[in-house]
């Protein structure tokens, strides 16, 4: 068993490869093999998201606190708040972050399939991230 006491591991700047804007991520669990979780809590600035994405496994995020945008390849932005859970399925490429004036924090919680949780695609365009939003309920 490990306990990671709180404030024991640093919080990390988001690669900027794979995020615009600022944002936070703070470790949760990456657990060793033959578990394949690994969580974070992820942090984003108003205006601040990932690059467009997909997940082996799938991802799901819960929204713990503010406002944001989740959005598929080819659909209009879906406007997210605290409390919500989304569920994006295998090799969906999708986005997700804070909405351009308000900030979020989310719970990001994936599997990971031959020690890879992610796999990044190109930076999501100012249009495509300006996009009027739907409501998500």
């Amino acid at each position: 068993m490990d306990i990671f006491e709180a404030g024991s591991r640093a919080s990390q700047l988001a690669n900027s490869d794979y995020f615009a804007g600022r944002v936070w991520q703070n470790p949760i669990v990456d657990a060793p093999e033959p578990a394949r979780l690994n969580a974070l809590w992820v942090t984003f600035e108003p205006c601040a998201r990932t690059a467009w994405h997909t997940h082996p496994l799938g991802q799901t995020l819960h929204v713990v606190s503010g406002a944001g945008l989740v959005c598929s390849r080819g659909a209009a932005p879906r406007v997210i708040r605290a409390g919500d859970t989304v569920w994006i399925p295998p090799g969906e490429e999708h986005w997700h972050g804070a909405g351009p004036d308000t900030g979020m924090v989310h719970l990001a919680m994936q599997e990971k399939l031959n020690g890879r949780a992610a796999d990044w695609l190109e930076h999501v365009s100012a249009e495509d991230y300006a996009r009027a939003p739907v409501a998500a309920r």
